[in-house]
């Protein structure tokens, strides 16, 4: 049993992912922005919770030092909280601009940074930070999302390097188009018929954490075809 922790887990796949968890005896802590959204959330799923933005590096540190004094040290982090951007860029409002940059990759920066040193000290524990295709891609009207997202794999990547002597596994997630509320979120609709359930790439973050110890997967993607 881990004690698991998942940002933007109040709803879409951080929620799902946590009900997965909990349901397989973990414990699992969602952090969320919106204290409403975090409780109804928890007790739905019969989790713990904590609220922080990701953003705002003194608040996640709080948020995690209370996180494991209800559940105990952090065994997995999962980053998955995300917003959404798209558009020209000179169409774009630069204060929403920075927003999405420090949410979408400052956030796992200072969420990582604040696990780190129980995880040294321990010799132990799991990063996986969801990160989309389009981390992997590029694609017109995307540039501010799709540089976040380039962002955090490449922090992915460098942290994998860097903690492989600690027994730190750090791992990128790389799903498609999911059929989550993202773009509903900020304003956009798109039609999401097609785009991957959730409740797969759930499975696969499920996988992610609970593999065994010494074994790392580095890189893991999951898209629909018929996106």
């Amino acid at each position: 049993m881990k004690h698991i922790l998942i940002t933007g887990g109040s709803d879409g796949l951080g929620k799902i992912t946590a009900k997965r968890l909990q349901e397989r005896h973990h414990k699992v802590t969602i952090l969320s922005d919106n204290p409403e959204n975090a409780r109804s959330a928890a007790e739905e799923i019969g989790c713990g919770y904590v609220v922080a933005n990701v953003a705002d590096a003194g608040a996640v540190q709080s948020a995690i030092s209370q996180a494991e004094g209800y559940n105990g040290p952090i065994d997995v982090l999962i980053n998955n909280a995300g917003i959404w951007i798209q558009g020209n860029l000179e169409e774009n409002d630069p204060a929403y601009i920075e927003q999405v940059m420090r949410v979408n990759a400052l956030g796992p920066i200072y969420c990582t940074h604040a696990v780190l040193v129980g995880m040294k000290q321990r010799r132990a524990g799991k990063i996986i930070n969801v990160i989309s295709q389009a981390g992997l891609t590029s694609k017109a009207e995307r540039s501010v999302y799709n540089s976040s997202k380039w962002a955090l794999t490449g922090f992915t990547k460098s942290m994998q390097d860097e903690l492989k002597p600690y027994n730190i596994a750090v791992m990128g997630f790389y799903p498609g188009a999911l059929q989550t509320g993202l773009f509903a979120k900020a304003g956009y609709q798109r039609d999401m018929s097609k785009a991957l359930n959730p409740a797969l790439a759930a499975n696969a973050l499920t996988f992610m954490c609970e593999h065994p110890e010494g074994v790392t997967i580095p890189e893991f993607g999951i898209t629909s075809l018929s996106y």
